[in-house]
């Protein structure tokens, strides 16, 4: 009988100093899953039930997201770092009995994502990191398209409490907005999955954790990409980068190269492509994306098999 998404095992697992929820299926190899803003796994519904085929399957909520918990934060950051919830990733897996294995993340997740790689090397197998180019990076060639179409990387940064007030008091266009303006027009975005965005943002515990995420990722992250990058510190492992060619990557990046650019000077072994479709093309085009990561984490060369079929 083919895996679905109903059947999928839930459990709450402890990270690094927050309780990860976590849905897990499949048999194979580990390959653990990380979903983006404003979503929580729930973005994996028609990509996991596919790869579990192949693999054993983790889709986890980071902390402060979804069903994840939500640890009292400090001054600094810090315990919403990409660093921390890298470490929370590390230590779910482990319990889960896997040592290394493989990761791929979209938006907030493909930078825990590659935070994993560089942090916990022996770890992690291989990655995949969907629309999105590295934290610094992204930071330093901001222009006003980054400050006016990627509006949660300030907005959501700005001290407490005006962001969560205004995350809390309208959760429905907060979302609205992200789905409609960074997706495809007509994007596929289930109720259930739109309901369950909408109600992590108007819990103000969540909303709080999402905003000291944000704020960690314009100073703690900032610092640690820096530091990676003054030791030419690289990703080791296989690393595949996709992004949206309709969507922001792939226009205010091409004058240097466009994305798979700034991800060869981060990565040794790059695989590089842009899709059709807006920033949630995992959620749009679920099955193209599956066949695109069972090929990659599956050892297969992209081109050759996209010729045999």
């Amino acid at each position: 009988m083919p895996t679905t998404w109903e059947s999928f095992a839930e459990a709450d697992i402890e990270g690094d100093g927050a309780l990860i929820h976590v849905r897990r299926g499949g048999n194979g190899p580990p390959l653990l899953l990380l979903h983006g803003f404003p979503e929580t796994s729930l973005m994996w519904r028609g990509i996991a039930p596919l790869l579990a085929e192949r693999f054993a399957v983790i889709c986890a909520d980071l902390r402060g997201y979804g069903l994840s918990s939500c640890p009292p934060s400090t001054p600094d950051h810090a315990p919403y770092s990409k660093r921390a919830m890298a470490a929370d990733m590390i230590a779910v897996m482990r319990r889960l009995g896997h040592e290394r294995f493989a990761v791929a993340g979209h938006d907030r997740g493909g930078r825990v994502a590659y935070r994993l790689a560089l942090d916990h090397p022996e770890s992690v197998m291989s990655l995949a990191v969907l629309d999105i180019v590295p934290g610094e990076a992204a930071w330093t060639l901001a222009d006003d398209r980054f400050a006016l179409g990627y509006w949660p990387w300030t907005l959501l940064a700005q001290d407490a409490p005006l962001p969560e007030r205004l995350i809390t008091g309208a959760p429905h266009a907060i979302v609205d907005s992200a789905l409609g303006g960074w997706g495809t027009p007509g994007g596929v975005f289930s109720d259930d999955a739109r309901e369950a965005y909408i109600a992590m943002l108007a819990d103000p515990a969540r909303a709080g954790a999402i905003c000291e995420e944000y704020r960690a990722a314009a100073t703690l992250d900032r610092e640690h990409d820096r530091a990676d990058r003054s030791l030419s510190r690289r990703i080791g492992c296989p690393l595949l980068a996709l992004w949206s060619a309709d969507g922001p990557l792939g226009q205010w990046y091409a004058k240097g190269g466009g994305p798979e650019a700034i991800w060869r000077e981060w990565a040794t072994d790059l695989t590089a492509k842009a899709l059709p479709g807006g920033h949630f093309f995992p959620e749009e085009r679920p099955a193209e994306i599956a066949a695109i990561l069972a090929r990659f984490f599956g050892g297969l060369p992209m081109d050759a098999e996209q010729r045999r079929g």
